[in-house]
């Protein structure tokens, strides 16, 4: 008489701990995601405060190109204003491009690549855009991660109506990936 009730007490103890690791691993992995999005963001402020120091150490180049100039700091400025992932995912990718795009024309000036203070921040940028894909690489995987687990039986039963969605990931955009062309 007792055996049944026994196991079907159990079999609801097992029910509830299987919901509530369930969610336990989806807010685990949506903390996650917000952790990698702050990394992302860190290092994005990083290369946003180098920017003055580089343009400001190129404009004492008088006849380096003044428009390529203000791009990369109409660039910074739509990257710092941004508020969504998506907009700040595009802002970034325009402002990569900028980035290329001074570099690359600042081969054409000896003097400009000779300069230390020149060659420490374009270092420092280097270093910092490896950063920047190392942290996008880190929050897409762990984006994977979350939207396999939302999609996946028995989650995928429950994860809409306990409020997780699929998350975005943090992509480039066809236009980043062209090299830049410089033309004199």
């Amino acid at each position: 008489m007792w055996g049944p009730l026994i196991v079907a007490i159990a079999l609801v103890v097992i029910i509830i701990f299987m919901f509530v690791g369930i969610y336990n691993r989806l807010v685990n992995l949506r903390e996650m995601i917000r952790n990698a999005w702050s990394q992302i963001d860190v290092q994005l402020k990083r290369r946003h405060d180098l920017i003055p120091n580089l343009i400001e150490t190129v404009k004492g180049y008088s006849n380096f190109e003044s428009s390529t100039l203000e791009k990369v700091i109409q660039a910074r400025n739509m990257a710092m204003s941004a508020t969504t992932i998506e907009d700040k995912q595009q802002a970034e990718n325009t402002l990569s491009g900028t980035l290329k795009s001074l570099f690359a024309l600042s081969e054409s000036y000896p003097d400009l690549k000779a300069n230390a203070s020149y060659m420490q921040l374009q270092e420092e940028l280097t270093a910092t855009e490896s950063k920047i894909a190392f942290a996008r690489q880190y929050y897409n995987d762990t984006v994977n991660v979350f939207n396999a687990s939302i999609k996946t039986f028995p989650t995928v039963m429950f994860a809409a109506s306990w409020g997780f969605s699929e998350q975005k990931y943090f992509e480039v955009v066809d236009a980043d990936r062209e090299v830049p062309q410089v033309k004199f």
